[in-house]
C-alpha cells in the first residue's frame, strides 16, 4: 500500500488563508456576524447599518441616546471587540 502525501483540510485552509492574508477580513466578518452576541440584543435592535473599512467600524443606530451612551463607552467597546477576534481588528469605531 502506498502511503499519501495528506494534510488536514482545516492545515490547508490556515495555510491558504496566511498565504493570502485574508485573516484581518475575516476578523472584520465575524465582527460584524456576531455583533448581537458581543453587544446585547437591545444595541442590535437600534442597529441599523454595520460594516468595516480599513479598521473602522461604522455603526448606525436608530438611537440618538444609545448613540451618545456608546460614544462615551467606545473605548471599552473597541477593547471587547478586539478580544473576541483575538487580534487588533478594530482602530477607531464612528457611531451614527
Amino acid at each position: 500500500m502506498r502511503k499519501s502525501n495528506t494534510e488536514k483540510l482545516s492545515e490547508v485552509l490556515r495555510q491558504y488563508i496566511n498565504q493570502n492574508n485574508l485573516q484581518p477580513k475575516l476578523s472584520e466578518l465575524d465582527i460584524v456576524q456576531s455583533w448581537e452576541a458581543i453587544m446585547g440584543k437591545t444595541v442590535a435592535s437600534y442597529t441599523e447599518d454595520l460594516r468595516v473599512s480599513n479598521g473602522t467600524l461604522f455603526v448606525k443606530l436608530s438611537s440618538p441616546i444609545l448613540r451618545n451612551e456608546l460614544v462615551m463607552m467606545r473605548e471599552q467597546i473597541k477593547k471587547h471587540l478586539n478580544e473576541h477576534a483575538g487580534a487588533e481588528v478594530i482602530r477607531d469605531i464612528i457611531f451614527r
